[in-house]
C-alpha cells in the first residue's frame, strides 16, 4: 500500500457493529467483563487500551512501518517513555540542537537522577563515535533539528548504533512520516509530537512513540500503561482524523517552504537562512537522500543587522502570521526560539549551538504563498 494509501486506510478498519467509516469516540473509561478478569472484547480499562487510541496506535504504526504504535498525552510524555528505559549510569548521545523542552527534561530531570547527557552536532561522526562506551545505551536526535534545521544521516548514525547494539531513536516531528520514515533507515524508535503535523489544526496537545520492534514495543506499551501518560480518546480522534490529511497538507506546507525561504535568501535585511531544501543548505545533500524530495515548512531565519529588536518588531509586524509557540498547524506561525520555544536552555549554551537574539522561527502554513511572502515583505519592511 503506498503512503497515500496509507494514511486514510493504513492499519484501519470500519467499526464493526455498525459499520461506521470513522471509528468512534469511546469515551469510557472502563469496560464489562464476562466473569472476574475476563474482558469481553480485550478491554477492561482506558489506561490499558482504549479502542479509538487502538485505531490512532495502528495507523501511526502503519504510516511509519512499524510494529507497534503508542499514542501519548503530549510529545515530552513520549519523550519521558524512551527515557525510562534507562537507569543511573546510563549515557545518552543527543544532538546539539534540540527542541528546548526535550534539553530541559535531559539536563533537568534525567541528569539529576544519574544519567550522563552528551550533546554533539551528529554530522561529525568521528565526534560522535568518540563518546561511545559500554555505558551508551540511547542515541537520540531530530532531524531537521528545531531550530537550526540541521540534517542528520540517519542510515550513517544507525549503522553505528546497531554495530554497537545502542538504542536509537529519531524525533521526526519536523519531517513527517510523509517526508522521511527513520525505521525504514534503521532506527528503532520514531517519536512525534503529534501536536504538530500529525494532528495539524492547532487543536490537540498528543505525542506518539513508534516501535520497530514489537517486543520493545511491548515492553514500552508496560510503560505508558504503568506510569499512565496516555491520550485520552477524544484528542485521539482529533489525531487520526489529521493524519488522514497529512499527505496533502504536508505537500502543500513544502511548496510554500520552499517558496519563504527562496524569498528570503534574496532580501537584503536577511543574513541567513536556515532551511534544507536551499543548495547551499551544508546538509541538503543529506536532506535529498532521505526526505522523499522535498523539505518541509519550517524556516528560520537572522537579520543582518544581528539585532534582537529587529527580530521583535519583525514578529509584532506580521499580519497572516500569528506569533504563538508551535508550529506544524494548517495555519502559519511565527516564534522567537531564544524568548519562548527554545527559553530553557541557558543563554551560553543557545549561543554556542548558534541560537541568537535575532532568530526568527517560521511555521509555514497552507495559505497561499503569495499572501505569505507579502506579509513578510510589509513587516520586514
Amino acid at each position: 500500500m503506498k503512503f497515500n494509501t496509507k494514511t486514510i486506510h493504513g492499519g484501519q478498519h470500519h467499526e464493526e457493529h455498525t459499520g461506521a467509516v470513522m471509528p468512534p469516540v469511546f469515551q469510557t473509561s472502563t469496560y464489562a467483563q464476562k466473569t472476574p478478569g475476563v474482558p469481553l472484547n480485550g478491554y477492561e480499562y482506558s489506561r490499558a487500551a482504549n479502542p479509538t487510541r487502538t485505531a490512532l496506535e495502528d495507523a501511526l504504526a502503519s504510516i511509519e512501518n512499524g510494529a507497534r504504535g503508542l499514542a501519548f498525552s503530549s510529545g515530552l510524555a513520549a519523550t519521558d517513555c524512551v527515557m525510562k528505559l534507562l537507569k543511573p549510569n546510563d549515557e545518552v548521545i543527543a544532538m546539539d540542537d534540540l527542541y528546548g523542552g526535550t534539553y530541559r527534561m535531559f539536563t533537568r530531570i534525567y541528569q539529576e537522577l544519574g544519567i550522563k547527557f552528551h550533546f554533539v552536532d551528529m554530522n561529525d561522526l568521528d565526534k560522535f563515535k568518540s563518546l561511545i562506551n559500554e555505558n551508551t545505551k540511547l542515541v537520540w536526535v531530530e532531524t531537521p533539528t528545531n531550530p537550526l534545521m540541521k540534517v542528520v544521516d540517519i542510515e550513517a548514525i544507525a549503522k553505528i548504533t546497531n554495530e554497537k547494539k545502542i538504542l536509537f531513536a529519531v524525533d521526526n516531528t519536523f519531517a513527517t512520516p510523509y517526508l522521511q520514515r527513520p525505521l525504514d533507515m534503521g532506527a528503532d524508535i520514531v517519536m512525534h509530537s503529534a501536536t504538530k503535523y500529525l494532528g495539524g489544526h492547532s487543536d490537540v496537545i498528543a505525542g506518539a512513540l513508534i516501535i520497530k520492534d514489537a517486543e520493545l514495543g511491548e515492553k514500552m506499551h508496560f510503560l505508558q500503561f504503568a506510569t499512565g501518560a496516555t491520550l485520552g480518546p477524544q484528542d485521539a480522534y482529533l489525531v487520526l482524523r489529521g493524519i488522514k490529511t497529512l499527505h496533502l497538507r504536508v505537500q502543500r506546507h513544502s511548496e510554500n517552504g520552499q517558496k519563504v525561504a527562496d524569498y528570503l535568501v534574496a532580501h537584503p535585511k536577511v543574513a541567513k537562512v536556515y532551511y534544507p531544501g536551499l543548495k547551499d543548505h551544508p546538509n541538503h545533500e543529506i536532506a535529498k537522500k532521505q526526505m522523499s524530495g522535498s523539505f518541509g515548512g519550517m524556516v528560520s531565519f537572522t537579520f543582518k543587522s544581528g539585532a534582537k529588536a529587529d527580530s521583535i518588531k519583525f514578529l509584532e509586524d506580521l499580519k497572516v502570521f500569528t506569533l504563538a509557540e508551535s508550529l506544524g498547524g494548517v495555519e502559519s506561525l511565527a516564534n522567537h526560539p531564544a524568548l519562548m520555544t527554545h527559553a530553557s536552555i541557558p543563554e551560553p549554551k543557545r549561543k554556542e549551538i548558534g541560537i541568537t537574539d535575532d532568530l526568527v522561527r517560521l511555521s509555514v502554513g497552507i495559505e497561499d504563498a503569495e499572501d505569505l511572502i507579502k506579509d513578510i515583505e510589509q513587516a520586514l519592511g
